[in-house]
C-alpha cells in the first residue's frame, strides 16, 4: 500500500519485541504464542490494562498483536514507532487505519486464517434456518415432540440459489462448502476474483440487484466501510423473495436494522440469521429480539479454538517478514 518498510531495530540478542494485548483466555493466547520463535520476545497483557500502562508498553515494543481489534487514537499515536500492528481478527473497522497510515505504521489483519470458521458458521446458519433447528430444540424441550410439521415448512439446501455478497477469502470458502449441497451459487463483489477462480468454485457473478432478487438465501461477507454500510436496506430487502433468508456474519452495520425489522415483522422475507448486530450486546428491548423469524449467535462466527493456531502461525510469520524489511501480508492501510 505504499508505506515505507524498515527492518526492525534489533537488540544485541537479535530479538523482536512483541506485545500481545488480548481479551482471550490464557489457553487461547497460548495457541497464538506457541508459534513465537527464539527470536521473538512476547509480552502478553490483558485487554483491560490501564491506558497509561498500555501506551508505555507500546513505546517499548516493535510489534503489537491485538485482539479484539480495537485501538483508540491516543494509543495509535503512542504506537507511532511500531513496525507493525497485527490484528488477530479480520475486521479493522474499530481502529483508525488512516491515522496509522499517516504515522507510517502498517496495519495487517489475519489474512483470512479464520475464513473457514466463518464460512462453516454461515453454512450452519443457513441449515438452521431451512431446517428450523432452534424451533425443533425448543419444542422438544417443551414436551411438544411434533411441534412443527416438518413436511410443510422445512427445506433442503439442494436446488436453492445462494447469493454470496463479498467473494473474498470467506465468500469463496462458503462457495466451496456449498458445492456438495447441490446449490446454485451466485455472487456479487466490487473486486471479483479471476473468472477461473469463481468457475472453479461453481459460482457465477451477477449484479447486486439480481442477487437480491434471485436468491433463496443471501449471505454477506464484506468489510465494513462507507460503501458497504447499510447496503442491506429497505430498497434491497424489497427485491428479495418472500421465502428468502438473510444471513449476516460480517458486521452489523452493513444492515439497516430498522428496515430489516420492518421486512421481518411484515413477513416481507422469511427470516434472518444474524451473528452480528450494530450494538453488541444488544439491549434487552432491541426490536429484532422479539421476532420469531430471527436466529441469533453472539458474534462468534470466526471464533473457534481451532482457528487461533492458524492465526498465530500467520501472525509470527508476518512479524518475521517485517523484521527482514519485507512488506507484511494482509495490509489494510
Amino acid at each position: 500500500m505504499g508505506l515505507p518498510r524498515r527492518p526492525l531495530p534489533r537488540n544485541s540478542e537479535n530479538v523482536s519485541k512483541v506485545l500481545l494485548i488480548s481479551s482471550l483466555a490464557p489457553s487461547v493466547n497460548e495457541q497464538i504464542t506457541q508459534h513465537a520463535g527464539s527470536d521473538h520476545q512476547v509480552c502478553v497483557q490483558p485487554f483491560d490494562l490501564s491506558a497509561d500502562k498500555r501506551n508505555r508498553l507500546l513505546t517499548e515494543h516493535d510489534c503489537l498483536v491485538l485482539f479484539p481489534g480495537v485501538l483508540d487514537d491516543a494509543a495509535v499515536r503512542a504506537a507511532a514507532n511500531l513496525q507493525l500492528i497485527q490484528l488477530v481478527s479480520a475486521g479493522y473497522d474499530r481502529i483508525n487505519v488512516k491515522l496509522c497510515r499517516d504515522l507510517g505504521v502498517p496495519v495487517a489483519n489475519n489474512g483470512g486464517t479464520n475464513s473457514l470458521d466463518v464460512a462453516e458458521h454461515a453454512l450452519m446458519l443457513m441449515l438452521s434456518a431451512l431446517r428450523r433447528f432452534a424451533d425443533f430444540d425448543r419444542f422438544v424441550k417443551a414436551g411438544q415432540w411434533r411441534g412443527i410439521d416438518s413436511g410443510t415448512n422445512t427445506f433442503t439446501l439442494d436446488g436453492k440459489t445462494v447469493g454470496i455478497i463479498g467473494f473474498g477469502n470467506i465468500g469463496r470458502r462458503v462457495a466451496g462448502l456449498l458445492r456438495p449441497f447441490g446449490c446454485n451459487v451466485i455472487f456479487s463483489d466490487a473486486y471479483p476474483p479471476p473468472e477461473e477462480v469463481s468457475a472453479g468454485l461453481g459460482a457465477r457473478q451477477v449484479g447486486l440487484e439480481e442477487l437480491f432478487a434471485q436468491s433463496d438465501l443471501i449471505t454477506i461477507h464484506v468489510p465494513l466501510n462507507d460503501d458497504t454500510r447499510n447496503m442491506v436496506n429497505s430498497d434491497t430487502l424489497a427485491l428479495m423473495k418472500p421465502t428468502a433468508w438473510l444471513v449476516n456474519a460480517c458486521r452489523g452495520e452493513v444492515v439497516d436494522e430498522t428496515a430489516l425489522h420492518a421486512a421481518l415483522e411484515q413477513r416481507q422475507i422469511a427470516g434472518a440469521a444474524l451473528d452480528v448486530l450494530v450494538k453488541e450486546p444488544p439491549p434487552s428491548d432491541h426490536p429484532l429480539l422479539s421476532l420469531d423469524n430471527v436466529i441469533f449467535t453472539p458474534h462468534t462466527a470466526g471464533v473457534t479454538f481451532d482457528s487461533f493456531s492458524r492465526r498465530g502461525e500467520f501472525i509470527f510469520n508476518n512479524i518475521d517478514r517485517v523484521a527482514r524489511g519485507e512488506e507484511p501480508l494482509a495490509l489494510v492501510n
